[in-house]
């Protein structure tokens, strides 16, 4: 099918050896100064590209940029764009203050304008000056490389316009695959060591908990209690002590856990619903 497409496009075919090997061989072999990303569960929307092109013509001096970004069960008929309420778009606009890129990535992941690899564009000598992609790891490979550069270059841009669509419904994503609490626990303790040599431990430190509290619900919701407490136990420092007490309960009882913080979530909707009709 690509062939199909004769000049237009240029083929490159390797052995499979990952998704950091792939990313790496297509950013060596651009010709252009600027790199984005369309993965297999990806879809980019029509304006994407127009819309950051336009974006970095209005602040020159940015070296990447990303926004926001729908994920979608479409077998389902149903996407959102993640975490993001309307309450979390308008904490982030008043933290920008009228500008379209925060000074630090870093201070963007907590505000949750972290981006997506489908959403991001950026320079072709900002990648290749971080390392490219980690090759071998299976997975979180893109944060991975957003980490690193973010202790490069902090600035980034943020579109807070749906730019593309996260497909959730495809079978053998890395995300699905891999989640093994050893290859988590190797990720933390790399980049908590990369800031600390960077002299940035201060600012990456509330976004490794962010990450860390991520990757648990994770586990807890493919019942992997021994995998939960082992991390716990490697990052005691990184979770609050009221948290970890919760979290290494929840450890023993994956599943009753879940069940419980659903009944409260439909309790606390039906109170809502409650109060608003009454109202």
């Amino acid at each position: 099918v690509v062939r199909s497409y004769g000049e237009k496009v240029i083929f490159i075919q390797q052995e499979n050896a990952g998704a950091s090997a792939a990313r790496n061989a297509g950013v060596e072999a651009a010709m252009g100064d600027w790199i984005a990303f369309l993965d297999c569960d990806d879809e980019w929307l029509p304006d994407k590209l127009k819309l950051q092109t336009e974006h970095l013509v209005r602040n020159p001096h940015l070296k990447w940029t990303t926004g926001n970004y729908y994920r979608c069960h479409c077998d389902q008929q149903h996407r959102q764009i993640p975490d993001m309420s309307e309450q979390s778009i308008r904490s982030c606009r008043d933290f920008l203050s009228g500008r379209e890129f925060f000074d630090d990535y870093l201070k963007a992941y907590p505000l949750l304008a972290k981006g997506h690899t489908d959403v991001m564009l950026i320079r072709q000598d900002l990648l290749k000056e971080a390392g490219l992609f980690l090759p071998g790891q299976k997975r979180m490979n893109d944060i991975d490389m957003w980490f690193r550069v973010a202790l490069i270059e902090p600035q980034i841009g943020f579109i807070f316009e749906p730019l593309a669509v996260y497909h959730l419904d495809i079978d053998n994503s890395i995300i699905k695959v891999h989640t093994d609490w050893r290859m988590i626990d190797e990720f933390l303790t790399r980049h908590l060591e990369l800031a600390e040599k960077a002299g940035r431990s201060d600012a990456f430190r509330p976004v490794a908990k962010i990450a860390l509290r991520h990757w648990i619900h994770i586990l807890i919701n493919k019942n992997e209690g021994v995998a939960i407490r082992r991390l716990l136990q490697k990052h005691l420092n990184l979770i609050e002590a009221q948290s970890r007490r919760h979290l290494w309960l929840a450890s023993f009882a994956p599943r009753l856990w879940l069940w419980r913080q659903d009944r409260k979530r439909k309790l606390r909707d039906r109170l809502f619903s409650s109060k608003t009709g009454s109202e």
